[in-house]
């Protein structure tokens, strides 16, 4: 049962229990109407009070019922809603700790409302690329005002209750409890009270029945589109939240309700929120690690020693600050201890300028953190991460030295980006507790983290890992051993094209603004300036080593022999002035180009936006399909995820393996088939893998694979 129905004398509390969050899903929906009906038919109840039990009162949908039939089942969330609000015995709605969604436009149907402190309420649907569809967009402007509304609306954000509750004439909240632990004792009086209010059989009170206008109608939604316009370009809910808003000062209700649906229903079948859906799935699937129960022990994490006090290696310590847990930072010279603590300060310090951060806090922050020059002091650590130059030899000095300090039990970690963490792990005698975290800088910034899980990991190490990334605030996605893991080895084919677009006509500034329009944050060559085109030369001088078959543009070698590192020296693919992060085109790079197409007897081609789009995304495509077929990830799924949180492919897109499956996997192979034929591509990597023609031939696409 996901609801119960209790009497307590003349009140009845029914309360929903649909763990963890108390999604409304099709038996909630069933059970809650119900339960009402059994109030309405007893007569020795006068009022009836609807909570939540455990951790929230509702988030609203099911995920379990996510994109189902069920989801849309009767009855219905509105008819739930329009049940409740037609109740003749007064509901009392007691809101505690989550109150989103559905959840918050079920509570809006009530006929009173008392809130917890501290309770967080939003209407995130358009996150999914959608607006709130059971009436979230006509009766919140009512409760609490035109402007708010539409704020919480529109940003998908959660607000505090205490500042709802401060909005003046507000009609949200009736009353707020004097504490979570009173919220039902408070609700079952307000549920009395309000019986007695009503004795004389005045009408219960309806938030549909409240007046909704704004003093400057046209001027102001004329300013929120052009302030929605600035922020989603790509995305078309939060323009429809404006719409739907504005028809709720303009349209009687039932008018605006269908308004609202109509928009909702629309939106559902646009391929931003399908693409959005996928990925809030995807986000939640990426936790879950198919032979790891959700029940594995966990090893408890106190204490954290980062080793390295570079870039990463701060960044990587900030994670930990944010989240209350201390580290010890360790360096092998003062000098760069020093510099290192002064960077993590002075970006906390950067912050509070921009009133991001409150002073306590950042002191509170660097409270915890301690530094060493020994590894002694980092020997009672429950994690150790490490943070050095990427260079196996150095990995390899590390690792020995903590198998040799470090408790037993103590996870070690590193923040490798693509060597082989199996490698790493036995450097020490207790490879079972050696696990790769890598993550993206800058790192307490970058959501992603690639939890690495080399061949002899401890489960319960993986199970501990995953716990430790929410802990931080990482959206973690686990991945094999292979060279690059999951995003750095797809990024290496994506390189690779940038380098034979050149080859073959196309200007660095061409190649970025065509897949920028796509959607990326920044192109190939802009990023590779921003991460330093020196760290891509060490690694393809490898490549030439270890697979000397592999066809590579040259184009990005001539760059680095001019000493065009990137932003950090001021030059790279473009010119950069100092303090800004504009990239300028420059005449020689272009001149370089001309002239190594000269040397390889190249004539240089016209190549449209959409030959561009389609070679650097597509080879993404193929090289996630190798990675699948190798078991590197779990899911297709956890590939767009990668891709979405580490490296700026397009959220309204999906990912790159959601974008396949919408362009058809058949159109994609055959436009692989096509760029084989190349002779200035690599005709061997455009082979469609075997995953994607065995897809097309069964009918399936990639996200079947994720069922």
């Amino acid at each position: 049962m996901t609801v119960h129905y209790q009497d307590h004398g003349d009140v009845a509390v029914i309360t929903l229990d649909n763990p963890p969050m108390n999604g409304l899903g099709l038996s909630t929906r069933q059970g809650v109407v119900n339960a009402l009906d059994q109030a309405i038919a007893n007569p020795a109840v006068k009022a009836v009070v609807l909570t939540g039990a455990g951790k929230a009162f509702s988030s609203g949908a099911d995920i379990k019922e996510f994109g189902s039939p069920k989801a849309y089942q009767d009855p219905h969330l509105i008819s739930v809603i329009n049940t409740f609000e037609a109740s003749p015995k007064p509901v009392v709605v007691a809101l505690h700790t989550v109150v989103m969604g559905g959840g918050l436009e079920l509570a809006l149907g009530c006929h009173y409302r008392i809130v917890a402190p501290g309770t967080r309420v939003a209407l995130p649907e358009v996150k999914l690329g959608l607006i709130p569809g059971a009436g979230g967009t006509q009766r919140l402007p009512r409760a609490i005002g035109v402007e708010p509304a539409l704020n919480i609306i529109v940003s998908g954000e959660p607000v505090q209750s205490d500042l709802l509750a401060q909005i003046p004439g507000q009609k949200l909240f009736d009353q707020v409890a004097a504490s979570a632990e009173s919220l039902l004792d408070e609700a079952l009086a307000l549920a009395r009270a309000v019986v007695h209010k009503h004795a004389d059989g005045s009408p219960l009170p309806r938030v549909r029945d409240l007046p909704c206008k704004h003093p400057q109608g046209d001027a102001y939604f004329q300013f929120a589109r052009n302030m929605v316009k600035g922020m989603a370009k790509h995305l078309p809910a939060p323009a429809k939240c404006v719409d739907a808003v504005e028809a709720a000062t303009r349209k009687p209700f039932d008018d605006g309700m269908a308004y609202e649906r109509e928009l909702f229903v629309n939106l559902m079948m646009t391929p931003a929120s399908m693409a959005l859906r996928h990925l809030f799935v995807a986000e939640r699937a990426a936790s879950k690690i198919p032979d790891v129960p959700a029940d594995t022990p966990q090893r408890p994490i106190a204490k954290v020693a980062v080793i390295g006090a570079g870039t990463m290696g701060g960044g990587i310590s900030m994670n930990f600050l944010n989240a209350g847990i201390p580290v010890t930072l360790l360096e092998m010279k003062q000098e760069a201890l020093d510099r290192g603590v002064g960077v993590l300060r002075g970006n906390y310090e950067a912050q509070v300028k921009k009133g991001k951060l409150k002073q306590d806090k950042l002191d509170q922050r660097m409270a915890l953190l301690s530094t060493t020059l020994s590894y002694d002091d980092i020997a009672d650590a429950d994690l150790v991460i490490e943070a050095v130059f990427e260079d196996m030899g150095v990995k390899e000095t590390v690792f020995k030295k903590l198998d040799e300090v470090m408790k037993p039990g103590a996870i070690l970690a590193s923040n490798t980006s693509t060597l082989d963490v199996n490698r790493i792990a036995h450097f020490t005698k207790r490879p079972q507790d050696v696990v790769g975290l890598h993550f993206f800088s800058p790192a307490n910034v970058m959501k992603l983290l690639e939890v690495v899980r080399g061949h002899a990991t401890g489960k319960d190490v993986m199970a501990t890992v995953m716990t430790v990334a929410k802990q931080i605030k990482k959206v973690a996605v686990v991945a094999g051993v292979c060279d690059g893991f999951i995003g750095n080895r797809m990024i290496e084919q994506y390189g690779r094209q940038g380098g034979f677009l050149l080859d073959e006509g196309c200007t660095p500034e061409q190649v970025d603004k065509a897949i920028e329009k796509f959607g990326f944050a920044m192109g190939p060559f802009r990023m590779g300036d921003l991460a330093g085109n020196d760290i891509g030369w060490a690694i393809r001088k490898r490549r030439y080593v270890e697979k000397p078959h592999m066809k590579y543009s040259k184009t990005a070698d001539l760059l680095c022999e001019k000493g065009r590192f990137g932003q950090k020296v001021g030059k790279g693919w473009y010119d950069y002035v100092p303090g800004k992060r504009d990239a300028i085109p420059n005449a020689e790079v272009v001149q370089m180009l001309e002239e190594h197409r000269k040397a390889l007897g190249i004539t240089p081609r016209k190549i449209a936006d959409e030959e561009i789009v389609q070679r650097l995304v597509f080879s993404l495509v193929n090289e996630a399909a190798h990675i699948l077929e190798e078991g590197i990830a779990n899911k297709a799924s956890d590939i767009d995820v990668v891709y979405i949180f580490g490296y700026g492919f397009p959220v309204h897109r999906g990912g790159p393996l959601n974008y396949a499956d919408f362009v058809g996997l058949f159109n994609v192979a055959e436009a692989m088939k096509r760029f084989a034929k190349n002779p200035h591509d690599d005709a061997r990597f455009w082979q469609p893998a075997a995953l994607i023609q065995r897809l097309i031939a069964e009918g399936k696409t990639f996200a079947d694979l994720n069922r």
